[in-house]
């Protein structure tokens, strides 16, 4: 019981650190800044129908997440940090759905241990900080996941969770598109199939859920197609979604292997252990087993043939990848085969990987002569010794359950060093916030610039649109205009701008915008600059 206690106490812990320090640490460019700063021209304009950025429409993902922000606004005032609590709300709502997911399928126990997963692995913890629109369509297909399970699980409700289920896929749909409802259909259908019950597509709904859908995705697709026609909704669908899939979207050379990292890396450190359960759930899958993996296969398949791969495209997968896991540990711990020893023979792995993180801490965030150091790295490296260490005693007195709860305090302890040490210490890295503060403080005229670069958070910080410009002409046309004229550019680029135009220094600040090679070299970092027409 006391166990069990602690489990419980380690998810409130892991909870709570979502909703803590979300104001100390600037905008993340360029995801954070859009759903930021759109939602907050809506609030000034009232226009709730026609997202807009930097002086221009955006229509290329559905409203939703701008309307749940721009709420947000409404409740707390606008700003970042109130964005951030509608991402950890999202973020919680995952866990939540991980929790009854595992539960369903496994036991109370194997919920917890789910929500922990979720909630203890850094990369979650940090998508929750700053990427808005990933965490809401995971949390709404989520739910459609855990909906459709409970009708499965609960015959004698099925009606009502299939309509629960209809308009969490709807509310995805709104958020970013037919993704939430091509996908779970996709998965579902090779679930009935692989089960041999076809049929049982007939008893799904689908006329009312259809409705259900329409109800929720066309008012707005109304009134869009009312005042502009079919322009922003052909280019959201066919470019944005079609094109995305059937077109290679910036510069990408990801073969068909690149989600096997990033499966290993979406839960880390639990995801060590999603080899054993997929292998263990096809060998020995029950039916609620056999549709988490066919969401996950579906779902990784899908953008697998991709020409644009994406690491968050698979971001979906996790609350049910979690609940594999959760189930894995529960068995492991309650001495079920073969899941007792796939666990105990994984526990030295990870124990092995954790000093190869620390080891790695220590020479690139840890030296103090290091152009990449980072406070709280040093104290993280030692919570990870600790932790390999202490599983490894775990391990060898085949303490399952003990080495659960070491693995959940290690890293819900790295996440608080993460949020409150690390995290304010890496704003040295992001020049945006310093520099749009060097530019208000120029003439309040000055129309600023960025020459070949993009970091949209500018137009958050200086509160006005933000002109971006790619060719050397135009640059030098803006510099000549009478007035001042800023310009952020890289500082490689600075050369060049001389030769237009006399252009002198107001500021500069480092970004961290390097490769991981360059890293582990001590590589020195790039330079943002913020440069002006008058010198004077």
């Amino acid at each position: 019981m006391a166990t069990s206690r602690l489990l419980v106490v380690l998810v409130a812990a892991a909870a709570v650190l979502l909703f803590l320090g979300l104001d100390a640490s600037t905008i993340w460019d360029a995801n954070e800044a859009y759903y930021v700063e759109t939602p907050r021209q809506m609030v000034e304009s009232g226009d709730y129908v026609n997202p807009s950025f930097n002086g221009a429409p955006r229509f290329n993902k559905p409203v939703l997440s701008y309307w749940v922000v721009a709420g947000f606004y409404k409740v707390f005032g606008v700003s970042v940090w109130a964005e951030r609590v509608a991402i950890a709300v999202g973020a919680l709502g995952i866990a939540a759905a991980a929790f009854v997911i595992a539960r369903i399928v496994w036991s109370v126990r194997a919920g917890w241990i789910a929500a922990l997963v979720i909630l203890s692995a850094p990369r979650v913890v940090f998508f929750a900080r700053r990427i808005f629109i990933d965490v809401w369509i995971t949390l709404f297909m989520s739910l459609v996941l855990m909906f459709f399970l409970l009708a499965e699980a609960r015959p004698q409700h099925r009606r009502r969770y299939l309509l629960l289920m209809y308009t969490a896929a709807g509310l995805g749909v709104l958020t970013k598109g037919p993704v939430a409802i091509v996908l779970p259909a996709l998965a579902f259908g090779l679930y009935l199939l692989i089960d041999r019950r076809p049929r049982d597509i007939l008893r799904m709904h689908l006329v009312t859920g259809a409705l259900i859908v329409l109800a929720i995705v066309a008012p707005w697709y109304a009134m869009v197609y009312a005042q502009h026609g079919a322009q922003y909704i052909r280019e959201f669908f066919i470019g944005e979604n079609v094109g995305r899939y059937a077109d290679t979207y910036g510069q990408q050379a990801r073969s068909v292997w690149f989600y096997v990292p990033v499966l290993l890396k979406e839960l880390f450190p639990w995801s060590l252990f999603v080899p054993a359960a997929l292998a263990l759930g096809a060998a020995r899958a029950s039916r609620p087993v056999r549709l988490l993996l066919c969401w996950i296969a579906v779902i990784v398949l899908v953008f697998t043939f991709s020409s644009t791969k994406q690491d968050l495209y698979i971001f979906p997968i996790v609350a049910a990848l979690a609940a594999l896991v959760a189930g894995l540990l529960d068995r492991a711990i309650d001495g079920a085969e073969p899941e007792s020893t796939y666990v105990q023979w994984t526990w030295p792995v990870l124990a092995v990987v954790l000093i190869i993180f620390w080891i790695g801490l220590q020479r690139v965030f840890g030296a103090l002569a290091s152009p990449y150091y980072i406070r709280g790295a040093f104290v993280a490296g030692l919570l990870l010794m600790a932790g390999a260490m202490l599983v490894l005693r775990h391990w060898w007195r085949r303490q399952p359950m003990d080495a659960v709860l070491t693995l959940g305090l290690v890293f819900v302890a790295v996440n608080f060093v993460l949020v409150f040490v690390s995290l304010p210490d890496f704003e040295r890295f992001k020049p945006v916030a310093p520099l749009s503060a060097a530019a208000r403080q120029r003439h309040p005229d000055a129309r600023v610039v960025q020459y070949r670069t993009a970091l949209p958070s500018m137009v958050w910080y200086l509160g006005k649109p933000v002109e971006e410009v790619l060719d050397a002409p135009v640059l030098q046309e803006r510099l000549a205009r009478e007035g001042e004229t800023l310009v952020l550019l890289n500082a490689s680029d600075y050369p060049a701008v001389q030769a237009l135009a006399p252009a002198c220094i107001v500021d500069r600040r480092p970004l961290l915008d390097v490769k991981l090679r360059e890293i582990i070299a001590g590589t020195a970092l790039p330079e943002m600059l913020l440069v002006s027409n008058r010198c004077e």
